[in-house]
């Protein structure tokens, strides 16, 4: 049988990771294009901060944990350098967008910017030990933290005290990113900070009527029976459960593993689609219409941490139904993402599963969502095939 761990690696190191080399690469400007299309050419040359940072720990976590290539490490430093110089406003908060020179174009809006920025650059100091870098990692850090009970600030567009709600991403994107700065902050703050994101996403999303996790919920953790109160979104639901089972292991708490487990499975359950196969983007938690008109589209990054969800969650727990949806998910993912033709993998499907969109990165696909799947799954895999008999292969 065909070894799934070196198939990951292989993937990760001769195709993902050479087509962004290739071709995202501003060297005029600085920084990274990810509007890219099925071959890998330039269609826009806007630049999304968010991807910026997630590009910077991509290639950041490949020098740390998989090779010590100078060439990686100049990759991040190369996109570094141009998040600093041109990424954020006199408060330190980072832009959505800029234009290809540095120019800002969007709003700091959006506080994934940040997240996303401190995360590179934190795994940067990790490899170069630049001070800049890990200063304003754990200054940026500080700066989500107090912007996180009102994110988007004076750019909110909700009108308040009718429908306050708050959102699971961000405490979702916290379960990782606190582990991600470990080595920047104090101990006592991860440690606080990890009893808090765990009690937001097990306890205040968490409904009780369906034992799943829902997108939005009022600011006393109240659910709330309105179309946003209602929406699910599945990928975000299981990737947040492969956080909670690393965190889990971090403290060595079973229960915590097999909660995040039970979770996991019963969100793929419910967001898999009997008819076409793969996982809905979004559903209504009481089985209402969505307001998302993309409802249906077939995602690759939530296919891919859906990978990684169960390849963890069969590795620390051994449950059965772990490994049959892998080999479903594996089956779906490689024979529907993945471009033979040009390398590296399609984004977005319809709900038949055909390719809907042929580009390789644009404004919300970038290098991240895949590289890091496969560097999680070949590590994970390698782990289970070291452990038992019969590895996921």
């Amino acid at each position: 049988m065909q070894d799934y761990s070196l198939l990951y690696k292989k993937e990760l190191l001769e195709n993902i990771i050479p087509f962004w080399s290739n071709h995202s690469i501003d060297k005029e400007h600085g920084g990274f294009f990810t509007c890219l299309d099925r071959a890998g050419q330039v269609y826009d040359t806007d630049k999304f901060m968010w991807l910026q940072g997630r590009q910077i720990w991509t290639y950041s976590m490949l020098y740390n944990n998989v090779e010590r290539n100078p060439a990686f490490l100049d990759v991040a430093r190369h996109g570094a350098d141009f998040i600093l110089k041109n990424g954020r406003d006199t408060d330190g908060n980072f832009y959505f967008s800029l234009n290809r020179e540095g120019k800002p174009l969007v709003q700091p809006y959006n506080i994934f910017s940040d997240c996303f920025a401190a995360m590179g650059l934190g795994a940067l100091y990790k490899a170069d030990g630049k001070d800049e870098y890990g200063q304003v990692a754990k200054d940026t850090f500080e700066n989500i933290l107090r912007r996180r009970d009102n994110p988007k600030g004076k750019y909110s567009k909700g009108f308040p005290g009718t429908r306050d709600l708050k959102n699971f991403a961000l405490p979702m994107i916290l379960c990782n990113l606190s582990l991600e700065l470990e080595h920047l902050l104090d101990k006592q703050l991860v440690d606080n900070l990890i009893e808090e994101v765990l009690h937001e996403v097990l306890d205040v999303f968490y409904d009780d009527a369906t034992g799943m996790i829902v997108e939005n919920v009022y600011l006393d953790g109240s659910f709330s029976d309105s179309h946003e109160g209602r929406l699910l979104n599945p990928g975000h639901v299981i990737e947040a459960m492969w956080f909670i089972m690393d965190l889990g292991v971090r403290r060595n708490d079973r229960s915590l593993i097999e909660k995040a487990v039970t979770i996991a499975l019963r969100t793929l359950k419910f967001g898999w689609d009997e008819k076409h196969g793969g996982i809905l983007y979004f559903k209504d938690i009481k089985g209402h219409p969505v307001q998302q008109l993309e409802w249906d589209q077939k995602l690759w990054w939530v296919h891919v941490e859906a990978l990684v969800c169960m390849a963890k969650a069969y590795q620390l727990t051994g449950n059965e139904d772990c490994k049959e949806w892998f080999d479903i998910l594996h089956n779906y993912t490689w024979s529907h993402y993945r471009d033979d033709q040009y390398g590296e993998w399609f984004g977005y499907l319809n709900r038949q599963g055909e390719v809907l969109l042929n580009l390789k990165g644009g404004k919300w696909k970038g290098c991240f969502h895949i590289p890091r799947a496969l560097y999680q799954l070949y590590k994970t895999l390698e782990v289970q095939k070291a452990l038992t008999a019969d590895p996921l292969s």
